[in-house]
Protein backbone atom coordinates (compact mmCIF):
# COMPACT_ATOMS: atom_id res chain seq x y z
CA UNK A 1 0.00 0.00 0.00
CA UNK A 2 1.50 3.43 -1.02
CA UNK A 3 1.19 6.69 1.34
CA UNK A 4 -1.38 8.83 -0.10
CA UNK A 5 0.69 11.75 0.40
CA UNK A 6 3.78 10.85 -1.37
CA UNK A 7 2.82 9.77 -5.25
CA UNK A 8 4.90 8.51 -7.95
CA UNK A 9 2.59 8.66 -10.93
CA UNK A 10 2.73 8.12 -14.67
CA UNK A 11 -0.21 9.92 -17.05
CA UNK A 12 -1.37 8.39 -20.20
CA UNK A 13 -3.48 10.19 -22.40
CA UNK A 14 -3.05 10.86 -26.12
CA UNK A 15 -3.57 15.06 -25.76
CA UNK A 16 -0.78 17.17 -24.33
CA UNK A 17 -3.02 19.93 -23.31
CA UNK A 18 -4.58 17.59 -21.16
CA UNK A 19 -1.55 15.54 -19.71
CA UNK A 20 0.14 19.20 -18.66
CA UNK A 21 -3.52 19.81 -16.93
CA UNK A 22 -3.51 16.31 -14.99
CA UNK A 23 0.55 17.38 -14.11
CA UNK A 24 0.21 20.27 -12.61
CA UNK A 25 -2.81 19.07 -10.49
CA UNK A 26 -1.44 16.34 -9.44
CA UNK A 27 1.58 18.14 -8.61
CA UNK A 28 -0.39 20.78 -6.56
CA UNK A 29 -1.12 17.47 -4.11
CA UNK A 30 2.87 17.21 -3.65
CA UNK A 31 2.66 14.01 -5.61
CA UNK A 32 5.51 13.47 -8.20
CA UNK A 33 4.80 12.78 -12.16
CA UNK A 34 7.21 10.75 -13.36
CA UNK A 35 6.34 10.36 -16.81
CA UNK A 36 3.90 10.76 -19.02
CA UNK A 37 2.56 8.85 -21.99
CA UNK A 38 0.51 9.57 -25.53
CA UNK A 39 -0.81 6.14 -26.26
CA UNK A 40 -1.28 2.85 -24.45
CA UNK A 41 2.16 0.88 -25.82
CA UNK A 42 4.18 4.11 -24.27
CA UNK A 43 2.07 3.97 -21.03
CA UNK A 44 2.95 0.18 -20.64
CA UNK A 45 6.35 0.84 -21.40
CA UNK A 46 7.00 3.42 -18.83
CA UNK A 47 5.36 1.97 -16.18
CA UNK A 48 7.37 -0.52 -16.50
CA UNK A 49 10.70 1.91 -16.51
CA UNK A 50 8.99 3.70 -13.64
CA UNK A 51 6.85 1.41 -11.47
CA UNK A 52 5.12 4.61 -9.89
CA UNK A 53 2.51 4.06 -7.48
CA UNK A 54 -0.22 5.03 -9.99
CA UNK A 55 -1.37 5.00 -13.55
CA UNK A 56 -3.66 7.44 -15.11
CA UNK A 57 -4.70 5.65 -18.03
CA UNK A 58 -7.06 7.39 -20.73
CA UNK A 59 -9.40 4.42 -22.32
CA UNK A 60 -9.07 5.56 -25.90
CA UNK A 61 -5.69 6.30 -27.00
CA UNK A 62 -4.18 5.43 -30.73
CA UNK A 63 -2.22 2.20 -31.48
CA UNK A 64 -2.68 -1.21 -32.28
CA UNK A 65 -2.19 -2.06 -28.17
CA UNK A 66 -5.29 -0.50 -26.61
CA UNK A 67 -5.61 0.48 -22.90
CA UNK A 68 -8.17 -2.44 -21.97
CA UNK A 69 -4.74 -4.71 -23.10
CA UNK A 70 -2.48 -2.13 -20.94
CA UNK A 71 -4.50 -3.02 -17.53
CA UNK A 72 -4.30 -6.24 -17.09
CA UNK A 73 -0.37 -6.11 -17.52
CA UNK A 74 0.62 -3.58 -15.62
CA UNK A 75 -1.74 -5.74 -12.41
CA UNK A 76 0.38 -8.45 -13.34
CA UNK A 77 3.70 -7.19 -14.01
CA UNK A 78 3.49 -4.42 -11.13
CA UNK A 79 1.09 -5.43 -8.38
CA UNK A 80 2.29 -2.18 -6.28
CA UNK A 81 1.13 -0.12 -9.45
CA UNK A 82 -2.82 0.92 -9.03
CA UNK A 83 -3.97 1.75 -12.55
CA UNK A 84 -6.62 5.14 -12.18
CA UNK A 85 -8.77 5.19 -15.88
CA UNK A 86 -9.76 9.14 -16.45
CA UNK A 87 -12.25 8.53 -19.51
CA UNK A 88 -15.07 10.36 -21.68
CA UNK A 89 -16.34 6.55 -22.32
CA UNK A 90 -19.93 6.01 -19.65
CA UNK A 91 -20.59 3.04 -21.57
CA UNK A 92 -21.38 -0.16 -19.06
CA UNK A 93 -19.32 -2.30 -21.43
CA UNK A 94 -15.85 -0.23 -21.07
CA UNK A 95 -16.90 0.36 -17.09
CA UNK A 96 -17.15 -3.39 -17.13
CA UNK A 97 -14.13 -4.15 -19.25
CA UNK A 98 -11.89 -1.51 -17.45
CA UNK A 99 -13.00 -2.87 -13.93
CA UNK A 100 -12.86 -6.32 -15.31
CA UNK A 101 -9.13 -5.56 -16.60
CA UNK A 102 -8.27 -4.53 -12.64
CA UNK A 103 -8.55 -0.93 -12.29
CA UNK A 104 -8.77 0.48 -9.14
CA UNK A 105 -10.79 2.94 -10.27
CA UNK A 106 -12.98 4.96 -12.82
CA UNK A 107 -13.75 8.50 -13.50
CA UNK A 108 -15.02 10.61 -16.13
CA UNK A 109 -12.76 13.41 -17.49
CA UNK A 110 -16.47 15.53 -17.31
CA UNK A 111 -15.68 15.52 -13.52
CA UNK A 112 -12.17 15.14 -13.03
CA UNK A 113 -11.75 18.05 -11.12
CA UNK A 114 -13.84 16.96 -8.31
CA UNK A 115 -12.96 13.29 -8.06
CA UNK A 116 -9.44 12.46 -10.10
CA UNK A 117 -7.68 13.30 -6.51
CA UNK A 118 -9.89 11.28 -4.24
CA UNK A 119 -9.94 8.40 -6.38
CA UNK A 120 -5.77 8.40 -6.60
CA UNK A 121 -5.95 8.85 -2.92
CA UNK A 122 -8.05 5.92 -2.21
CA UNK A 123 -6.56 3.57 -5.45
CA UNK A 124 -3.03 4.43 -3.31
CA UNK A 125 -4.88 2.58 -0.64
CA UNK A 126 -6.15 -0.24 -2.20
CA UNK A 127 -9.72 1.07 -2.75
CA UNK A 128 -11.58 0.96 -5.37
CA UNK A 129 -13.29 4.61 -6.69
CA UNK A 130 -16.00 4.39 -9.59
CA UNK A 131 -18.08 7.74 -10.68
CA UNK A 132 -21.25 7.77 -8.50
CA UNK A 133 -23.33 8.20 -11.96
CA UNK A 134 -21.63 5.30 -13.46
CA UNK A 135 -22.29 3.75 -10.31
CA UNK A 136 -26.10 3.98 -10.67
CA UNK A 137 -26.19 3.31 -14.11
CA UNK A 138 -24.56 -0.35 -13.65
CA UNK A 139 -26.69 -0.63 -10.79
CA UNK A 140 -29.78 -0.50 -12.85
CA UNK A 141 -28.24 -2.99 -15.50
CA UNK A 142 -29.36 -6.97 -15.19
CA UNK A 143 -26.61 -8.15 -12.83
CA UNK A 144 -27.52 -11.84 -14.53
CA UNK A 145 -26.74 -13.57 -17.55
CA UNK A 146 -28.75 -11.09 -20.54
CA UNK A 147 -28.00 -14.70 -23.25
CA UNK A 148 -27.47 -18.38 -22.67
CA UNK A 149 -24.06 -18.89 -23.75
CA UNK A 150 -24.83 -19.58 -27.60
CA UNK A 151 -23.65 -23.14 -27.74
CA UNK A 152 -19.88 -21.82 -27.75
CA UNK A 153 -17.73 -24.72 -27.29
CA UNK A 154 -15.28 -24.97 -23.85
CA UNK A 155 -12.28 -23.84 -26.10
CA UNK A 156 -13.75 -20.68 -27.30
CA UNK A 157 -15.04 -19.92 -23.94
CA UNK A 158 -11.56 -20.37 -23.01
CA UNK A 159 -10.61 -17.42 -25.79
CA UNK A 160 -13.47 -14.95 -24.95
CA UNK A 161 -12.19 -15.12 -21.46
CA UNK A 162 -8.66 -13.62 -22.25
CA UNK A 163 -9.77 -11.21 -24.68
CA UNK A 164 -12.04 -10.17 -22.12
CA UNK A 165 -9.49 -10.13 -19.67
CA UNK A 166 -7.40 -7.60 -22.65
CA UNK A 167 -5.37 -10.48 -24.31
CA UNK A 168 -3.93 -10.20 -27.79
CA UNK A 169 -4.56 -12.92 -30.43
CA UNK A 170 -0.53 -13.59 -30.10
CA UNK A 171 -1.12 -13.45 -26.36
CA UNK A 172 -3.67 -15.94 -26.24
CA UNK A 173 -2.14 -18.08 -28.71
CA UNK A 174 0.63 -18.55 -26.59
CA UNK A 175 -0.71 -19.24 -23.13
CA UNK A 176 -3.02 -22.11 -25.15
CA UNK A 177 -0.25 -23.55 -26.98
CA UNK A 178 -2.37 -22.57 -30.67
CA UNK A 179 -1.25 -21.17 -33.58
CA UNK A 180 -2.93 -16.72 -34.15
CA UNK A 181 -4.76 -18.19 -36.92
CA UNK A 182 -6.46 -20.77 -35.05
CA UNK A 183 -7.31 -18.36 -32.51
CA UNK A 184 -8.59 -15.43 -35.14
CA UNK A 185 -10.77 -18.53 -36.47
CA UNK A 186 -12.26 -19.12 -32.79
CA UNK A 187 -12.54 -15.25 -32.33
CA UNK A 188 -14.55 -15.42 -35.35
CA UNK A 189 -16.93 -17.92 -34.71
CA UNK A 190 -17.27 -16.50 -31.23
CA UNK A 191 -18.45 -13.36 -33.15
CA UNK A 192 -20.81 -15.21 -34.80
CA UNK A 193 -22.54 -17.18 -32.16
CA UNK A 194 -22.66 -14.27 -30.15
CA UNK A 195 -23.17 -11.52 -32.37
CA UNK A 196 -20.96 -9.42 -31.00
CA UNK A 197 -18.20 -7.56 -33.26
CA UNK A 198 -15.94 -5.06 -31.02
CA UNK A 199 -13.70 -6.03 -28.13
CA UNK A 200 -16.08 -3.47 -25.73
CA UNK A 201 -18.86 -5.72 -26.67
CA UNK A 202 -16.90 -9.42 -26.19
CA UNK A 203 -15.91 -7.85 -22.76
CA UNK A 204 -19.58 -6.81 -21.95
CA UNK A 205 -20.86 -10.27 -23.15
CA UNK A 206 -18.25 -12.35 -21.31
CA UNK A 207 -19.36 -10.09 -17.92
CA UNK A 208 -22.88 -10.39 -18.51
CA UNK A 209 -22.42 -14.35 -18.47
CA UNK A 210 -19.85 -14.21 -15.61
CA UNK A 211 -16.88 -15.68 -17.86
CA UNK A 212 -14.62 -12.87 -16.18
CA UNK A 213 -15.26 -12.05 -12.55
CA UNK A 214 -15.62 -7.69 -11.84
CA UNK A 215 -13.00 -7.51 -8.92
CA UNK A 216 -14.35 -5.72 -5.63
Amino acid sequence: MSDPDSLRIVIADDHAVVRTGLRRVLEDQGWEVVAEAADAEGALRVTRGHKPDVLVLDLSMPGATTSLDVIPRVIEELPGTRVVVLTMQDEPAFIRGALGAGATAYVLKEAADAELVDAIRLAARGEGYLNPRLGARLAREPSGPEDPPDNLTGRETEVLELIALGHTNAEIAEKLFLSVRTIETHRTHIQRKTNRSTRAELVDYALRNRLVRIPT
